[in-house]
Order: structure tokens, then sequence, then C-alpha cells
């Protein structure tokens, strides 16, 4: 793999594009379905790809997948006090996911995200890494942790390649990126706080706090991309355009009103 053959990251831009809940039959409207519960209501979007899913047949075949799969849903489910999903495959990590999300406040998830993160590694390797490695040698732990997620993690987002981003100081960091095409894991969730809460904000706090690298996450709530960029600070969340997302037309939780952002980032400003 030669650094000079990675494409530069394309931009990363959120645009929506409304769609008006529509249910007639017969020259009728329909009401939606009842709920059993109160909850914030907010305004809904459709997004993401218009065409069919990828197959993920062949990497989730691949062995060296299949055992990082077996791993994280092992952390996940001792996270959740040894409660496993029914559910088999990838659609068992999402129904964990959701679990997760309903458990306490997006802190809570957030917090317990990233100590399933650092389950995933024996307790010395990441004060050991910050210490030998990412303070000492920067550029060369950012890119060993760009090849790490480009090499395990495709079963959990979908295709990936490794490119040049820009990091802190306005360079362009070679081989210090990961885009992801088609984030498998935003789809299947279909819902922004899931791709907030349980992704973007424990894994940035993971790599900065844990390991000793600044990483920020931008996804693409049109496309369902989403670029790595290591070796760059997080804007605050003021700042970052991620958190303004209003909720995903395909959330199973999601309903109608005139919130511009999903309830589950809006509690994120008020905790």
């Amino acid at each position: 793999m030669s650094m000079n053959s990675y494409p530069s990251v394309r931009g990363c831009c959120h645009r929506y594009r409304p769609l008006p809940l529509q249910f007639t039959f017969s020259g009728q409207e329909a009401l939606p379905p009842a709920r059993s519960h109160q909850r914030r209501q907010t305004l809904v979007y459709a997004t993401g790809p218009q065409d069919p899913k990828p197959e993920y047949t062949d990497i989730d075949s691949q062995l060296l997948n299949t055992i990082v799969y077996g791993l994280f849903r092992r952390k996940m489910v001792a996270a959740l006090q040894n409660r496993d999903s029914s559910e088999e495959g990838y659609q068992g990590i999402i129904d964990l996911t959701r679990r997760l999300n309903a458990l306490g406040s997006p802190r809570d998830t957030q917090v317990l995200t990233r100590r399933i993160l650092n389950s995933l590694f024996p307790g010395w390797l990441p004060p050991a890494f910050k210490i030998m490695f990412a303070r000492p040698l920067p550029t060369l732990s950012c890119r060993l942790n760009a090849f790490a997620t480009w090499l395990t993690c495709q079963w959990l987002m979908g295709e990936c390649e490794i490119n040049d981003v820009e990091i802190d100081g306005g360079e362009i960091g070679q081989g210090h990126g990961v885009l992801v095409r088609r984030c498998r894991y935003l789809e299947e969730s279909g819902c922004v706080g899931v791709c907030i809460n349980s992704c973007k904000i424990p894994t940035q706090e993971f790599f900065e706090k844990d390991m000793g690298l600044p990483l920020t996450m931008e996804p693409n709530y049109e496309t369902f991309e989403c670029q790595f960029s290591f070796g760059k600070t997080p804007l605050p969340k003021e700042q970052d355009e991620a958190f303004q997302s209003p909720c995903f037309t395909q959330c199973p939780t999601s309903s109608t009103d005139t919130s511009a952002q999903c309830p589950r980032i809006a509690a994120i400003f008020e905790e």
C-alpha cells in the first residue's frame, strides 16, 4: 500500500433533505401510529444513500473480522451485565448498542462505550502506548492507529481506505486518515444519536485521553461517509456540525415536531 496512492479526503458537508410525512390511503390522511408513552418529539429528515445497502458477507467471513467481532460483542455484553442479545451476527451488535443508549443519559452512554473500548486491550497497553509512542513519536503513532483501524474495523464500519488528511497546525498528515466509505454502523442503527454517543464522542475521547492521540471523526449524514483524522483535535461541540443534526426518518425512535436537533444530541448540551 503506497502512501502516494491514497486519495485526498473529500469535504464533509452536512446537508439534509426534508421529507414531510405523508400517509394517504384512499384519499384520506392517516395518523402516525399511537405511542405508548410521552417523549420529546423532533423534526425528522430523509438522509443517507438511496441505493441498496452493500453486501457484507465477504467482510464478515474473514477470520480476523470474526475474531474481533466476537471480542467486541463479549465486551459489550459484559458492560450490559452479561445480558446478550437474541439477535445473531451484526444485528446483535445493533441491538446491544440500542440497549446501551437506553441505559441513561448520553454521557452515561459515552462513558460506558469508552470503557468498552478500553476493555478490548490489556490494561497496560493504552498508557504504555501513550508514553512510549504517542508522545515521542506522534507521526508514527497516528499512522499506526490509522492502519490498525483500517485493518480491524471494517466489519463494524464497512469498507475503508487510508488517506492523507489535514492535521493540527494546518499540515497534511500522510496516512493519518481513514475514510469510511459508507458507515455500516450508522446505516444499520439509523440513528444520529447512536453515531454521536456510541461512536464519535467516546472514540475521540478514547484516543485522546487513553492513547494520547487527538482524533477527529467527521460523519457525513448525506453519504454516510466518515473521515477519521488522527492528529487533528476535535472542534468544540458548539462548532461541530455533526451535533446539529435532526433525527433521521429511518430512526426507530424518531417522531415529528419542530425541534432542530435529535433529542439525544440536544441533551448533551443540557448536561
